[in-house]
Parts: C-alpha cells; structure tokens; sequence
C-alpha cells in the first residue's frame, strides 16, 4: 500500500546521491478505511470494515525492495464494524464458523514484493495468515497524492484492492450461497512519523 518508486528527471545532470533510508510512516487513522465486500446469495453486498491495525510502514522511494509492510490486525475488541445494531452478526463473525477469534484473535499481513513501472501504480505481494493458515496475496496500488503535511512531513494517499477466496484461509461458512470471493479495498493515508521528541532537561 506503498510508494515504490520516483524516475528523476534531473538525475543525468547532477552527482548520484547517497541511497536514502527508508522512511517511516503511521496511519492517518481519521482517513483509512480497510473494507471487505461480498454477495450475499445475489440479493446484495455486504461489507465489513477491520478497525484494529498497526505495524510497520518503513518505505523506500528510492529502492522499493528495501521496503518494510507489516501489519497486525486485532480481530477481538472491536475489531470488525458492520454497521449499527448487528451484534449477533458481530458474535457470528468471531464465532468458530468463521474467524474463530478465540482461538486466533489476531491476523497479519507481511508484504514480499513490491513492483512498479511508473512510480504511481504497481502491486505489492505478500503473505497474509489468517486462523493459522498462510497465502499470498497480491494487492494493486494507485498512489493518489504525495504531498507535504504543514510541518513539512511527508503525507502519501493510496488505494489498494485485491480479490480473495476465503475458503482458502478456512473461511467457507455458506459457501457457495455466500460468495467465496471478497473484494478487499483499502483506502488510507500515511504520514511520516514525527521525530523523537529530545529531552528538554539538561
């Protein structure tokens, strides 16, 4: 869900500079939504929004290889929204014919690869382990805006979405009459983090 890479126009007319470090980055919470949609027997879609999640956002603009995605979601305490008054679906969802999150309260996502040919769309692979079982998914990733928050940090806009059977992670409750196919879409901005604050004392 990251920046990969920027072709410098200017490169050809001055000295190669230093490789940068990867820089890191938090979630701008107020503005991520990470979604999961899908059909319910042809009478609608239905959704549902993951809402406990951190980890490690250190990107590379320069090398995308050097970046680091890895990311915890916490599926207990309110970890799933799907919506106002649906709490025998919420108790369903953590129940055992689905995410069972007394057994495995937590997911993760760790990327593998990441590739781009304009700087601006690409993928970036991963494995994602959900009840204990681990698969690779591959997300496709639009940087939206890359600009400048007003305390001069970077500030990055994505969008990022990828198709699932989640039968393959152990999630085939009513499968067929419910999809076996989910639309992940993450929407979500990243600021860099803020420099350690220095001890005022001396």
């Amino acid at each position: 869900m990251k920046r990969f890479a920027i072709a410098l126009s200017a490169a050809a007319m001055i000295a190669p500079a230093a490789a940068a470090a990867p820089v890191s980055y938090d979630f701008d919470r107020s503005h991520t939504e990470i979604r999961a949609s899908w059909d319910h027997a042809g009478y609608s879609r239905q959704s549902m929004q993951f809402t406990q999640y951190d980890g490690t956002l250190d990107l590379d603009l320069e090398t995308p290889s050097n970046s680091v995605v890895d990311i915890t979601f916490s599926l207990v305490d309110d970890g799933f929204w799907v919506g106002a008054h649906h709490d025998r679906f919420i108790a369903h969802l953590n129940s055992a014919d689905l995410f069972n999150t007394a057994e495995f309260p937590t997911a993760r996502f760790v990327a593998t690869a990441f590739e781009t040919e304009d700087g601006q769309t690409g993928t970036m692979t991963g494995d994602l382990t959900l009840l204990g079982v681990t698969h690779p998914v591959t997300l496709d990733v639009t940087l939206n805006k890359s600009d400048a928050t007003q305390d001069g940090r970077s500030k990055l806009g994505f969008t990022a979405t990828a198709t699932l059977m989640r039968s393959e992670w152990g999630l085939g409750y009513a499968v067929p009459f419910v999809s076996d196919e989910v639309l992940l879409v993450i929407e979500t901005e990243l600021v860099e983090e803020a420099p350690a604050q220095e001890d005022a004392a001396e």
